[in-house]
Parts: structure tokens; C-alpha cells; sequence
């Protein structure tokens, strides 16, 4: 099972809400070392914390971080986009591109360009980790391309899984609803403060989970998937 104790950590999106949670529940559970990436990376208050900049639409950028960060075990990927509104018909050509680079190219890009740094560090590091960020909206398609590109991703990430863990990497998919942070300020939805978020899915990760459904509404959805689609969409039913 994945051991965070003596970790080396790159984490995306780390100027946000939930990525700020991540380095301090990495450092709170022992990491070496945690590379905080963002655009515009920013200062911290504990010297094992590394700013890094990192565009992940971006493969100068990638590959900039990856000779910056060799000795990584453990790679977040948080950094997420979502568009202005939730209608796919109605969402500019520009937003389904960024959403894309965003949320689905750059977690598989960056997986891609980290996995011989990770599979080269398993063996003595006890083994290496992907933890990808998903959504419960991968299964559920009410979020227009922001839906989509969580459905790709969870789909890589299942393919990465298989093919890192012969190299022993754990690839950790993880879903959720609505996080209480500025992306979902929005909704009105019951929301999971970041910080309860973050600690359940680096428990699920100690304890060995592939995947971690990290609030009711996303053991909800993924159940639903079982059964009939008017189900899962009852304004089918109504248009039918």
C-alpha cells in the first residue's frame, strides 16, 4: 500500500482551495517534500515546500517540471478549469478547448511525462503514486464539456492504472460532488469543505483504494449507473 511517510509530492493547482489543503495533509502526514505548482506559483511558510511553475497546457512547461522534480513519488493531479455555464450548446468554442487542455490533456500529459520519474522511484520509495482528481460529474453529464472532460480522464485513469502497476505505481482515481471552494460557488448544493475532502482521500490512498468516492453524491451517481438512464435523468421521460 501507498506510504506517504518520506513522500516527494508535486502537486497541481496547489494555489487553490483544495491544493493548498493537499500540501499541508501531505506535510501533516510526513512528505520530505512537497513541489506546490501552479501558473503563478506563490510563496510558503515551510521550507519543504518547493514553488514550482507549471502550465499543464503546456509541453515546455511539463517537461521543465519533470527535469525540476526527479525525485517525485507522489503526483497530484488538481489543477481543474470549468466553463461559465453548464450547457454544451451554449459553451464557446474556446471554453470546450481550455476545459480540455485543462482537465483532461494536462493530468494525462503530465502522468505520461512523470511515470519513468515514478516507476524509477518506486523501487525505493516502496512504490509511487498517481492521485488523480476526477468528479462525480464524469458520470453524470449535467456539467456540458466540463462532464465530458471528467469522463476522459476517469477513463485514462483507469488506463493508467493498469499500465503503471507493473512499474509499481498506484493510480488513485478520486470523485466528488461539489468541494466548498471558488469553483462551486455557484451552487447552492451541499458541499464538502476542502480539508475533509483532502484527508479522505489521502486515507483512502494509505489504505491501498483505487478509486475513492469521496461524498454521497458520488456513491449516488456511480450507482445509478447500474440502472436504467431515465433513471439517472428523469427529464428524459418528460421530453419523451
Amino acid at each position: 500500500m501507498p506510504n506517504l511517510e518520506g513522500a516527494v509530492v508535486l502537486v497541481t493547482g496547489a494555489n487553490g482551495g483544495i491544493g493548498t489543503h493537499f500540501v499541508h495533509e501531505f506535510l501533516a502526514r510526513g512528505a520530505a517534500k512537497v513541489y506546490a505548482t501552479a501558473r503563478t506559483p506563490r510563496t510558503w511558510d515551510d521550507d519543504r515546500v518547493v514553488p514550482l511553475r507549471l502550465d499543464v497546457t503546456d509541453p515546455a512547461s511539463i517537461r521543465a517540471a519533470v527535469d525540476a522534480a526527479p525525485d517525485v513519488t507522489v503526483l497530484v493531479n488538481n489543477a481543474g478549469a470549468s466553463p461559465s455555464s453548464f450547457g454544451i450548446l451554449t459553451q464557446t468554442d474556446e471554453e470546450i478547448r481550455a476545459n480540455v487542455e485543462v482537465n483532461f490533456l494536462g493530468p494525462l500529459f503530465l502522468a505520461r511525462a512523470f511515470a519513468p520519474v515514478l516507476s524509477g522511484n518506486a523501487g525505493t520509495s516502496g512504490g509511487s503514486t498517481v492521485i488523480d482528481v476526477v468528479s462525480a460529474m464524469s458520470w453524470y453529464a449535467l456539467g456540458g464539456v466540463y462532464s465530458a472532460t471528467k469522463a476522459a480522464l476517469w477513463s485514462a485513469t483507469n488506463s493508467l492504472r493498469l499500465e503503471l502497476a507493473p512499474a509499481g505505481v498506484h493510480v488513485v482515481g478520486v470523485h466528488v460532488g461539489y468541494v466548498d471552494t471558488a469553483m462551486a460557488a455557484h451552487s447552492t448544493d451541499p458541499k464538502t469543505a476542502p480539508e475533509d475532502f483532502v484527508r479522505t482521500v489521502l486515507d483512502g490512498t494509505e489504505a491501498g483504494a483505487y478509486e475513492i468516492l469521496a461524498d454521497e453524491t458520488s456513491r449516488q451517481v456511480k450507482a445509478a449507473l447500474s440502472g436504467p438512464l431515465e433513471a439517472l435523468y428523469p427529464q428524459l421521460a418528460q421530453n419523451a
